[in-house]
């Protein structure tokens, strides 16, 4: 290893130890008390219309609730999540989201209605109408990508996926960059939604 390549890896390694250290787990699963009602007591949610949060990238979960925090000025606009991350300082958010992350993510299943053309789309897209592959940015597991705020879907309550993907597609949802999830979506049919939701509900 030469020297430059060696000093930005003790660099970056220094930035990700600070950041590991900034957020504080024990705070963060104190705070999520709050969260429990929605998301269940270890971020897995009782209600399939609402997101598991166990095992969700911390990054990313930041970024959406500084997102929700922007209301109806924003790209993710909820009323309930708009007045909740009203009420959450930099440090609540850092520790929540260390905290998600820090859980294991649930365990879905795939119905057999579903299985192969919700698998057929996660994997291989489709050509004909220029839809991208899911797998090529989220993974074969679905495990997304931490550092790129790509997010895990594994095991995601399909009907939660079904109703983002719904909500990208009509333009409710906006803080995907470049439009890309959009830009997938507004062509998928609304048999193809359900079945690669379902699909992904399945993976791990």
């Amino acid at each position: 290893m030469n020297k430059l390549s060696f000093y930005i890896t003790t660099a970056f390694l220094m930035v990700l130890s600070v950041s590991i250290q900034a957020a504080d787990l024990i705070k963060g699963k104190e705070k999520s008390v709050a969260c429990v009602a929605c998301h269940g007591q270890e971020g897995i949610s009782p209600s399939p219309v609402w997101p598991n949060l166990a095992g969700q990238h911390a990054d990313y979960l930041s970024k959406q609730l500084y997102e929700f925090k922007q209301g109806a000025n924003g790209n993710r606009n909820n009323s309930i999540m708009y007045g909740i991350s009203l009420t959450l300082s930099d440090d609540d958010i850092s520790d929540l989201s260390a905290y998600y992350a820090s859980l294991d993510n649930a365990i879905g299943t795939t119905s057999d209605k579903y299985l192969t053309l919700g698998q057929n789309i996660y994997r291989g897209g489709n050509m004909e109408y220029k839809i991208q592959a899911c797998i090529a940015c989220h993974g074969p597991a679905g495990k997304g990508n931490g550092p790129a705020k790509i997010p895990s879907l594994s095991g995601q309550h399909a009907d939660y996926l079904y109703s983002q993907l719904k909500n990208f597609q009509s333009g409710i949802r906006s803080n995907d960059p470049n439009k890309m999830m959009r830009n997938i979506v507004h062509r998928m049919t609304d048999e193809e939604l359900k079945a690669v939701s379902d699909y992904i509900q399945g993976l791990y």
